[in-house]
Formats: C-alpha cells, sequence, structure tokens
C-alpha cells in the first residue's frame, strides 16, 4: 500500500466537526466520498485531529492509502472541483507509509478570534464582546499556562481520554487591531474543547473576575467546573498542524 497525506481547509459553519457523525454532516465524510469517487472504491481518511461543531481549519491534515501511485496534481485538482465550496485541498503528497496524520504529528496551533464592537464582516468568524478586557493581565495568565503539563481543568466532562497531559509551547494574546485580537496557542496535543475552555477562563481573568493566581489554581485543581464556559465554536481555527521531518 502506499500512503499519501491531503491538507485541506475548510469552512466548518455548515459541518457537525470534522469527525463522521451518525446525525450530521461531517467534513471527513464529505472528504471520503469524494476520494471513494474519484478513486472508484471505498476510502478511508484518517485526520490530524478533530475540529468541534462549527469550528474551522486554516490547516488540517489526513492521510489514505491507496495500491497504485497517484497523479497528486491531478488528483488535487479533480477534488477540489466535486468538494463543497466550504472544503479546498492544498495539496496531495506521497509520504513514507510510518507516517500518520494523527500520530505522527509534533504540534498543532489554534487561533481563537475575538472583536470589543460590533461587525458584521467578523460575525460568522470572531466572537463579540461588548466589555473591557485587560489583555496584559490576560497575557500574564496565558504564559502560565506553559508551566503545567495536566489540563484536566479544561477537558470537556465526560471526555473517553486516556490522559489529560498535554505539552504547551505557545500561549499569548495577539493584538490585530483597535477592536481586535486573537489568541495563539500551540500544543503537541489538545483536549476535548480544551482551548474554548482556556479563553473562557482566560476571558474571566481580562474582565478582573479571577486574579493570575486564582487562574492558576484552576489548573493545578484539574476540575472543569473552576474554569470559565467554553466559549462558541466558530471563532476557532485550527491554523497549523507540523511534522518532523517537515512533509
Amino acid at each position: 500500500m502506499i500512503r499519501y497525506f491531503i491538507y485541506l481547509s475548510y469552512d466548518g459553519t455548515a459541518y457537525h466537526g470534522w469527525q463522521i457523525q451518525p446525525n450530521g454532516d461531517s467534513v471527513q465524510e464529505r472528504l471520503q466520498q469524494g476520494l471513494s469517487t474519484l478513486l472508484r472504491r471505498d476510502t478511508t481518511v484518517v485526520g490530524a485531529g478533530r475540529t468541534d461543531t462549527g469550528v474551522h481549519a486554516r490547516m488540517m491534515v489526513a492521510h489514505f492509502d491507496v495500491e497504485s501511485e497517484l497523479d497528486t496534481v491531478q488528483l488535487t485538482y479533480r477534488l477540489n472541483k466535486i468538494l463543497p465550496k466550504d472544503i479546498s485541498v492544498q495539496k496531495v503528497c506521497k509520504v513514507d507509509n510510518e507516517m500518520h496524520a494523527r500520530f505522527s504529528a509534533t504540534t498543532r496551533t489554534y487561533h481563537y478570534y475575538l472583536h470589543t464592537n460590533k461587525n458584521p464582516f467578523l460575525r460568522h468568524y470572531s466572537c463579540e464582546l461588548h466589555y473591557p478586557l485587560n489583555f496584559e493581565n490576560m497575557n500574564r495568565a496565558a504564559a502560565h499556562l506553559l508551566d503545567y503539563e495536566d489540563f484536566g481543568a479544561f477537558c470537556k466532562s465526560h471526555s473517553d481520554v486516556k490522559t489529560t497531559l498535554c505539552h504547551v509551547t505557545e500561549a499569548s494574546w495577539i493584538k490585530i487591531d483597535e477592536h481586535s485580537w486573537y489568541f495563539r496557542i500551540t500544543a503537541n496535543r489538545f483536549l476535548r474543547n480544551m482551548v474554548r475552555a482556556v479563553v473562557g477562563t482566560l476571558i474571566e481573568v481580562g474582565r478582573g473576575r479571577m486574579s493570575v493566581d486564582e487562574f492558576c489554581r484552576v489548573v493545578e485543581g484539574k476540575k472543569r467546573t473552576d474554569a470559565g464556559e467554553s466559549m462558541p465554536g466558530n471563532a476557532l481555527f485550527l491554523e497549523y498542524v507540523g511534522y518532523e521531518p517537515n512533509t
């Protein structure tokens, strides 16, 4: 068998996340249908991770296996012709059979966008808030995420994860303009709902309802009930998936 990676992006508004669902449309299902049609055989794709309902991806990676060599340029073109307009394939490339879209990934980066003024052009892809936020304190708290390994406080309740350990290497709020910011976080892996829960808790810090020390105690306590609310999914983007060596 020959293994290929697909690099794609998608607007998640119309989908119940990446992973195939019994009762809803998913990006994985649409991609599998497209590949199966073009390759004339049932084809399964394995993604680098899962994104939840309404969450977007500027870069998602998936792999699939076939028995013979493919014209990757032609396949990319034909996939983009039959996939919905909200899913775009950037490239298809052959990789070593040992490469795995999920398990070979070494880093993942997410961005969460928010704005503090009414803006009709941001409403689908950014979270609109109408109270002042102290981003300096939010960044002080975010920096402490690099000091911890167990993020059970930000894991969705009743998730079937074997471990809540993650290695965060980057976490900061970045200003776009007077009214717009985004939170950038990079780690080797993420728990379900983790980024949105982290953002919700940092917003509590920014509103002055939680101190930086209290934020740290929330992380150390490992209880989801102590953390802030999970923010809306429409403002979250999977930005980057990294591999070594670069694929």
